[in-house]
């Protein structure tokens, strides 16, 4: 497959894999001079291709949000998973069973009743013991435990359950609070040796905050997602440059009702609605003076900042999104691309993995 990316019906989702690769390739390189371990976390792009890519260079496995996610990563042959999601009720519990016989798996739980699940569903599975990181609220204000004492409280539950197995501590920080989180996991540590428990490993997260991740004294795993995309709210947090971004939306002009405005046919079904405390909704290659001001379900709106004149009805125009992740589980294939030819589609196997 090699056509031109203008030939392409729109609104379609472009990577350029060159950019993705060597976004890769750069957070690997930076991980091992670092001395931690990378594990991706997958729902950026929910495509087994890339997360193969992820792991042959490097990568000690995958990091998936929901139970779907994983169930699709493992079907294709992804053999190390960490799920980063408390799993709940029976039905879920008798699925991650069925996932534990498949792959090399983790979990997370914050609570005991979690814990007492994945106690309970284990029991008799003949399967080996089951890996659970307590996951902690070092500033994200999501899920987590709120103190290392509580922490504790639930690694010695793990401890005492014989089908589970402490694996360690896992958060995800707010963006620019590495060093609130550091404290939070260095009195942690305090009060687990205090106790006599070994913390086996620390995993911590995302992308934001990657190149600073060596910092980080209490940490052995990193867990960015969007690093192979990147995407305007990266580049607003200095993670990347607009020319590091690998995701872009191809879109079409439909309409130019006056001079300073045009319609594209990439609304909130194709862009998302995320601001991300962006100005608009997407960076518009080569009409940088250009905004996208406003989006309904199947239509964008530019306004000309006066700088540059606006694309012509039929002109194809190139998005950098507010935020990839979500625009990836918005279509059923991406296409990929190089120097301008389109040279492969590929599924996005699990898209609409939210269960």
């Amino acid at each position: 497959m090699s056509i031109s990316i203008d030939m392409l019906d729109t609104p379609a989702v472009l990577v350029d894999i060159d950019k993705a690769q060597a976004n890769i390739d750069r957070a690997q390189q930076y991980a091992n001079t670092h001395g931690f371990c990378l594990r991706p976390h997958i729902k950026t792009h929910k495509l087994s291709w890339f997360a193969h890519k992820q792991v042959q260079a490097g990568a000690v496995g995958i990091t998936c949000q929901k139970l779907t996610e994983a169930e699709i990563m493992a079907q294709a042959g992804l053999s190390d998973i960490l799920l980063t999601y408390n799993i709940i009720g029976a039905h879920k519990l008798g699925r991650l069973v069925n996932l534990a016989r498949q792959v090399n798996l983790s979990v997370v739980a914050d609570n005991l009743p979690v814990i007492e699940g994945y106690d309970r569903v284990t029991a008799g599975a003949d399967i080996p013991a089951l890996r659970v990181f307590v996951e902690c609220d070092t500033g994200g204000n999501r899920c987590g435990v709120q103190t290392p004492h509580d922490a504790l409280t639930l690694a010695q539950r793990i401890m005492a359950a014989p089908n589970l197995c402490f694996a360690g501590l896992m958060t995800y920080p707010a963006s620019g609070k590495q060093a609130q989180a550091d404290t939070w996991l260095e009195q942690a540590r305090g009060v687990f040796d205090t106790a006599g428990v070994t913390i086996p490993a620390i995993t911590v997260g995302g992308t934001p905050d990657l190149w600073t991740a060596g910092d980080i004294r209490n940490m052995t795993e990193y867990r960015p997602g969007t690093y192979i995309y990147m995407d305007r709210s990266q580049v607003a947090a200095g993670a990347a440059t607009i020319g590091d971004c690998a995701l872009s939306v191809l879109a079409t002009v439909i309409s130019r009702p006056t001079d300073t405005r045009a319609i594209i046919d990439a609304g909130t079904k194709t862009l998302t609605s995320d601001l991300l405390g962006q100005d608009g909704y997407g960076h518009i290659i080569g009409h940088e003076d250009s905004r996208i001001t406003a989006l309904s379900e199947e239509h964008g709106t530019i306004h000309s900042g006066g700088g540059t004149s606006l694309p012509a009805i039929g002109d194809k125009v190139r998005i950098i999104p507010n935020h990839a992740c979500v625009v990836t589980n918005m279509f059923d294939h991406i296409y990929l691309v190089s120097d301008g030819k389109v040279i492969d589609r590929l599924p996005v196997i699990a898209r609409g993995g939210v269960s």
